[in-house]
């Protein structure tokens, strides 16, 4: 007990020491490169929630184990992603594992994400804390999850017991992960009724109002968003769900990209059947998300919190496109958004690590490869974008002059009509990006 409450005295003194990076009225960095991770995907040593529950009565997902253990390994990922240069770092605050039971709060887990945060901090980094990225605990699910309105307060307690923690940190909050992606996934694993869908979404909603207006109660200088996942094609619909529900309470608009088409690349729909590695990607569609999301909610800045590239457990694409060239690709789009006057503020590259992509390790999206299967040890193995992005990171993008390794595709249908009809142009001036 008194070395745990040892523990627990260094990390608040530890906390409070390092200067925040946030200022009270401003974005605190001139661009935000960051990683990301989420507790469930990564974390092990997984608590009673929706998710474990369901990975332990399917047969038909791979076993969970530890996933690649950040539980114990955060200082490390950490480490890695400073060694690049990154200067934020997102990773969720898992609520199955700080609030087992309602109302009671385990404060060694709490202090465990007080560590995290630390660790982050010391090395210069934003933290970006994800309160929910779709796994909530078994006592939610037992009351009936998000389709019960309960969860409304239940999710506002656990936000203010965590902001109230952390505020004045400089941290960027991010209520809910991909809030039609968790919708699905909810069906998909049956937690979910179809009939209660439209309870589900009105207290999804409700829930993130309530916790833009505390956080920013408790934390006024903190910036507030939840991630949309952009849907190439769709867009314009599923927006009309979550995001123009919320578009009065986000400080700026965080969406992730992965996949694009156009009229000669519909494989996207191997993303369906989950060969996302036989998906040909479009690092384009992220210039021409940029500029939906700019058009849709304009004076809001544009933020690209999660954009990579899978593999079939490591290996070559078949393809022959690889991760740094992806990387590359997306940035150069990224700079060419900057160029063309949309206010993009951010990007974090999906994932520092290779992790539990909702039932398989076989899509592998880090920067450094962990092969959770075949290595029990889980070492971390960089992939050849590790140093890659760290060129990227201290140039401030890709040079003048550089070449795409990825061509755009003909007739975009990332935002139809408008990313067809005028498409991203490659030959323009490229932004530098801080």
């Amino acid at each position: 007990m008194l070395r745990r409450m040892l523990i627990l005295a260094f990390t608040a003194v530890l906390l409070l020491a390092i200067p925040s990076p946030a200022s009270a009225d401003s974005w605190s960095r001139p661009f935000y490169w960051g990683v990301a991770t989420a507790g469930f995907q990564s974390e092990g040593s997984a608590p009673d929630s929706n998710w474990s529950r369901y990975v332990a009565t399917s047969g038909s997902v791979d076993a969970y184990g530890n996933a690649t253990d950040f539980r114990h390994r955060y200082a490390e990922d950490i480490q890695l992603a400073a060694d690049m240069g990154v200067n934020t770092f997102r990773f969720s605050v898992e609520w199955a594992r700080v609030e087992p039971q309602p109302g009671v709060w385990d404060e060694q887990e709490l202090a465990y994400y007080d560590d995290v945060l630390a660790h982050i901090r010391a090395a210069g980094m934003t933290p970006m804390i994800t309160l929910d990225h779709w796994v909530y605990p078994g006592w939610v699910e037992d009351q009936g999850g998000f389709a019960d309105a309960r969860a409304v307060s239940t999710f506002t307690d656990f936000a203010t017991k965590i902001v109230s923690r952390y505020r004045d940190l400089g941290v960027l909050w991010v209520t809910f992960n991909e809030p039609v992606t968790f919708l699905t996934k909810e069906l998909q694993i049956g937690a979910l009724n179809p009939l209660l869908i439209p309870a589900w979404q009105a207290n999804v909603v409700q829930a993130h109002r309530r916790t833009y207006d505390l956080i920013h109660r408790l934390d006024p200088s903190a910036k507030v968003t939840s991630n949309q996942a952009f849907y190439t094609g769709f867009n314009a619909a599923t927006d009309l769900v979550i995001m123009d529900q919320i578009r009065g309470k986000v400080d700026f608009v965080s969406f992730d990209y992965y996949y694009g088409a156009s009229l000669d690349n519909l494989t996207a729909v191997n993303a369906a059947g989950g060969q996302t590695w036989n998906v040909k990607l479009q690092p384009e569609g992220i210039y021409d998300a940029l500029r939906y999301y700019a058009n849709r909610y304009p004076n809001l800045p544009l933020y690209i919190v999660e954009n990579g590239m899978p593999t079939d457990n490591g290996q070559p694409r078949a393809d022959g496109y690889t991760r740094e060239a992806a990387l590359r690709d997306s940035i150069f789009w990224v700079q060419r958004a900057k160029a063309d006057g949309m206010n993009v503020i951010g990007y974090n590259y999906w994932s520092i690590t290779d992790n539990y992509e909702w039932g398989s390790y076989e899509p592998r999206f880090g920067l450094y490869t962990v092969d959770v299967l075949a290595d029990p040890s889980l070492t971390r193995r960089p992939t050849a974008a590790v140093p890659v992005y760290r060129q990227t990171i201290a140039d401030g993008g890709v040079p003048a002059g550089y070449r795409l390794v990825q061509q755009p595709g003909i007739c975009s249908l990332v935002d139809p009509l408008t990313s067809c009809l005028a498409p991203a142009n490659p030959d323009g001036p490229l932004a530098h990006l801080g």
